[in-house]
């Protein structure tokens, strides 16, 4: 198994990550155009929402497609809370995201609980499921979420030159933390747990691997991540919809990043985002209104499986080996 987890997270921090971090850091101050730092939070936002569901997508082989309902949650919860509340300096409303992620990650365990009682296709309908019963919960509970109509929070009360700029390090702050959580499974007994029900579950129950607590572990950490970028979002939006806030694109977004970049790895879903991301914020901005974007989502990911099935960063290491093997 431990051969395996290096297999698998052998991508982890070094200099060229501090660099990189550096980067992210100072671009919002060196970039000067609002429609520039929008794109690099909804980067973020898409890097942090990949490295989350890679822990259960990836490190476990249980390909949800329902975490766009977490992410709902996350972003109603938050705006719920606010909307008859002030945000005050603005910066209130982010002291609410860890007990909002914590509180989503209970609702998600038992519901994992269930659909983990599946495997595989199976566990991916299970999830997809959920998550339209959660949009139909968002149209329907006028009440509470204003149905099709949507709910407001405060809008921030930030300088109009940097708005974007606290929502650009909140989304930051998670994709640091997703990423933490990320290496500090690969390198802990969880990983080795979940790297064993990625290869064999029966085989790892029947040596005594707890199988149901790790699933459940990373399912939770997952959530947590999840439903704390729907507040982000949320609260830089400032008003949602049931259809926007719950929307099946955003679950496969995330598996569409994550497989590109590469399953089970730690960078690989960062990397994933990174080429997606701005390329789906330009491609919605041009052709949005007809839709055609979405052709285009749909070949990249024909392209991926038939090219790189297992991801750009394994597939490159395994160039990698070859070249060094014939040298």
């Amino acid at each position: 198994m431990r051969r395996r987890l290096g297999r698998y997270g052998r991508y982890g921090p070094g200099p060229a990550a501090l660099v990189a971090l550096a980067v992210l850091v100072v671009f919002p101050l060196a970039v000067s155009a609002p429609w520039l730092v929008t794109i690099g939070l909804f980067t973020l936002m898409y890097a942090a929402l990949a490295s989350a569901w890679n822990l259960v997508g990836g490190y476990a082989g249980y390909p949800s497609l329902g975490h766009a309902a977490f992410f709902g949650m996350g972003a109603y919860a938050e705006a719920i809370w606010w909307t008859h509340r002030t945000a005050g300096s603005g910066y209130g409303p982010f002291w609410t995201l860890p007990p909002i992620g914590l509180a989503v990650a209970a609702v998600a365990v038992p519901v994992a609980w269930v659909a983990m009682r599946t495997r595989t296709d199976v566990f991916a309908i299970v999830t997809i499921t959920f998550l339209f019963v959660v949009q139909t919960l968002a149209f329907n509970l006028r009440g509470l979420t204003g149905g099709a109509q949507g709910v407001a929070m405060p809008v921030a009360p930030f300088t109009p030159a940097t708005f974007e700029r606290p929502f650009y390090y909140a989304m930051l702050a998670l994709l640091v933390l997703a990423l933490a959580m990320s290496y500090g499974v690969l390198h802990s007994r969880l990983g080795l747990a979940l790297t064993a029900v990625r290869g064999d579950e029966d085989k790892a129950r029947s040596v005594g691997v707890p199988v149901g607590a790790a699933k459940l572990t990373a399912f939770a950490l997952s959530v947590v991540v999840t439903a704390m970028a729907g507040g982000v979002w949320a609260y830089y939006l400032s008003f949602i919809y049931p259809q926007f806030a719950v929307d099946p694109l955003l679950s496969i977004g995330m598996v569409l990043m994550v497989f590109l970049g590469g399953r089970g790895t730690l960078w690989g879903p960062v990397l994933g985002a990174f080429v997606v991301a701005p390329a789906q914020q330009y491609l919605a901005y041009r052709f949005g209104a007809s839709q055609l974007y979405l052709l285009a989502y749909a070949a990249l990911f024909v392209v991926v499986m038939l090219v790189m099935p297992r991801g750009a960063l394994p597939t490159l290491r395994d160039r990698i080996r070859r070249a060094e093997a014939r040298a």
